[in-house]
């Protein structure tokens, strides 16, 4: 058995000033995953996190709003606190960086800095902007880039070479608040002595701790010589005070790190757990932090020379990941690719996104990409039509056959032990986050679990007298089969998971799980666990993005005034839609079996349908109506054509799932359409 660790995990602080978009996820997911297969092997592991809530960005924006910094901040936790849970990341705890906890540990590693004598105090000169009255930080000055020749870049780092810079080395600098040429004006500014802790942070760097892309790229600073880290900003300025003066604040990336550690004292302050355990030297714990690439200065060597100063423990490791491109591209507003996650998940569970971030997650640094057809193809192919598929063709025969219950033995033990011994190598790459991998290796077991039920073929079996004892045999192994996939995707897609353990009416499972098979054990009833994703719900998140920016844009006055009606003229009449050939192909027509029909509480025109569309899928609900023309008992195994893959649709009865076809001027004369005798369930209607 492996020995209990216990583990500290942070994602990096999303900003308070906006909200949280799915290039953000990528970097949540990609933690959650690495922290749910941690807890799934048995050992303590905290997640934590919090909102980056300081800086000019935030007071400009407050301002502009006509609202405080702290009204702004307290929408923006409550908002990303919404999204980060309802897209089943599992933080323990979810705070602030503007708290007292986090004022006080700034307070305390800043008079750590200055008693090490890396603080040095002098007179610079920074650009200012005379018609906003205010010092710019570097984010607020924009210009070309003098590295590279890249025009509209930051006063601090160029996005396209990466090199950094002063902000007085930008060519042809500009404010970002005004648009106006900022001057140069003197200031009083403290500093890091970064340069002094140069050997430190190269032993620390070239330690094992960093990705070797990451240590590759520090180490062409450090060939450089590390310059000092200016660690204030002039007043007006939404943050920390600096202790002795009143008009000089902590640069946001001073306090927000130091964020993880308040986040997590707030934790062991509410679950009695030993801060200084985690974040102490000679603990015997572990901790980690999942960033993106464009951060990876901040916590390779501010952060540890922070830590390193203040008698704190330095990271186990930081796992740097790199930017998430839609369709290829870098997200577009006014292309609808740049996705809110509220927005996603308006249309979308959030576990089809996991699986498919999962699919294209590797250890290293290179950007992953959201391709929107290949996203919808291979969560339907893998999730819907590989895994998911195992249990909805095992269930229905175990509950109508056999009272839902398990048969007491396997017919092919040797099948179950072969995707059991893959059991430590899944879980090692999840643990070194090879993600895809991992996804890879799973999707092999699921086709040796689908390739076992299509040779013993159960729907052909219980046709054979005599052979129910094999049936229910065959698809005890198949549910057995289908409970390890589960097992080895939870950490991956964890709301499937849980439909999936009360399905099979087990306790949740982990990796212990995997060696003890489910035998002799009732099931309950199959429901479908996930759905196939539809194109056209894609097209609307799309759509609804665009939607999104088009409504921050305020209209001018003259577009406010209504048209004026023409009092004479002529309502047009209305036109018949058409569609082309092209539009009529994408409509996906099956044959369905009428498992059960029922009338719906409530509705006068509605009665309820759970069809089965054989090896298409897994079975559906739809809401048809078709009352008045249909008693509920005479539909009971009739055949009737389905549009499969109409886009789910919330009613206050239930979900409907597709669409059955019927003909006829209504009421009475209502006739559904069914294919001739010989079809089967799953069949295209061409």
């Amino acid at each position: 058995m492996t020995e209990k660790r216990k583990i500290l995990v942070t994602c990096a602080l999303p900003y308070a000033n906006g909200a949280i978009h799915l290039g953000h996820m990528v970097e949540h997911v990609q933690g959650d995953i690495w922290v749910r297969a941690m807890r799934m092997q048995g050992h303590e592991c905290w997640f934590v996190c919090a909102d980056d809530a300081h800086g000019t960005p935030i007071m400009v924006n407050a301002q502009r709003l006509g609202i405080t910094p702290e009204q702004l901040i307290a929408e923006s936790r409550e908002a990303h606190e919404e999204d980060l849970k309802d897209f089943s990341i599992s933080y323990d705890y979810y705070y602030s960086t503007h708290s007292d906890e986090n004022r006080a540990l700034v307070y305390d590693i800043y008079e750590k800095l200055k008693s090490s004598n890396l603080i040095d105090v002098r007179t610079i000169e920074q650009y200012f902007d005379p018609t906003a009255e205010m010092f710019l930080p570097d984010r607020f000055i924009k210009g070309t880039c003098p590295n590279c020749g890249a025009k509209d870049q930051y006063g601090d780092a160029c996005e396209v070479c990466s090199a950094t810079y002063n902000p007085t080395d930008l060519i042809e600098p500009y404010s970002a608040v005004t648009g106006e040429k900022p001057v140069l004006r003197e200031s009083e500014h403290y500093f890091v002595r970064l340069g002094e802790r140069q050997a430190f942070l190269e032993e620390w760097v070239n330690s094992g701790q960093l990705q070797p892309e990451v240590s590759n790229k520090l180490s062409e600073w450090f060939e450089k010589g590390l310059t000092d880290w200016d660690i204030s900003r002039d007043q007006p300025y939404f943050g920390f005070t600096i202790p002795g003066t009143d008009d000089k604040y902590f640069y946001v990336w001073v306090d927000a790190p130091v964020g993880y550690m308040a986040s997590f004292q707030r934790l062991c302050q509410e679950r009695g757990l030993d801060f200084d355990e985690f974040w102490r030297p000679g603990g015997g714990t572990e901790l980690y932090h999942f960033i993106g690439k464009d951060i990876v200065y901040f916590h390779t060597l501010f952060w540890p020379t922070m830590l390193e100063a203040a008698g704190y423990r330095l990271p186990s490791a930081v796992f740097v990941h790199g930017f998430l491109t839609v369709n290829g591209q870098k997200m577009s507003k006014s292309r609808g690719t740049f996705i809110m996650a509220r927005t996603y998940l308006e249309h979308l569970a959030p576990d089809y996104l996991r699986y498919y971030f999962a699919s294209k997650l590797g250890p290293g640094l290179a950007d992953l990409d959201l391709n929107l057809e290949d996203f919808v193809a291979r969560v339907n192919s893998d999730l819907v039509g590989k895994v998911v598929n195992i249990a909805s063709r095992c269930a229905g025969f175990i509950s109508k056959r056999f009272e839902g219950r398990l048969a007491d033995e396997l017919p092919d033990p040797a099948l179950l032990e072969k995707l059991q011994a893959a059991g430590p190598d899944i879980v090692s790459h999840f643990e070194a986050r090879d993600y895809n991998r991992a996804v890879r290796a799973i999707m092999a077991l699921a086709d040796e679990a689908n390739r076992y039920i299509d040779e013993h073929k159960p729907w052909q079996m219980i046709k054979e007298a005599g052979r129910e004892a094999e049936v229910q045999a065959v698809c005890t192994q198949g549910i057995n089969l289908f409970r390890l996939l589960m097992i080895y995707l939870k950490p991956i897609i964890p709301d499937t998971a849980v439909k999936a353990e009360a399905f099979l009416q087990v306790d949740p499972l982990t990796f212990a799980d995997l060696n003890q098979p489910l035998l002799s054990h009732e099931i309950a009833k199959f429901a479908p666990l996930i759905t196939r994703v539809d194109e056209r719900q894609v097209a609307a998140i799309v759509e609804a993005s665009r939607e999104d920016m088009q409504a921050t844009e305020q209209p001018k006055a003259e577009d406010k005034k209504p048209a004026k009606k023409d009092k004479d003229a002529k309502a047009a009449p209305e036109e018949t839609a058409t569609v082309t050939i092209d539009d009529f192909s994408k409509i996906d027509l099956r044959v369905a079996r009428v498992v059960k029909a029922e009338h719906v509480e409530g509705a006068d025109k509605l009665l309820r349908l759970e069809l089965d569309l054989g090896d298409y899928g897994p079975q559906r609900q739809v809401f048809a109506g078709i009352k008045s023309a249909y008693q509920p008992e005479a539909l009971a195994d009739r055949l009737v054509v389905v549009v499969a893959n109409l886009a789910p649709r919330k009613m206050r009865f239930g979900l409907s799932e597709g669409m059955v076809l019927a003909a006829g001027p209504g009421g009475d004369e209502l006739f559904l359409m069914a294919p001739d005798s010989g079809a089967k369930p799953g069949m295209p209607v061409k």
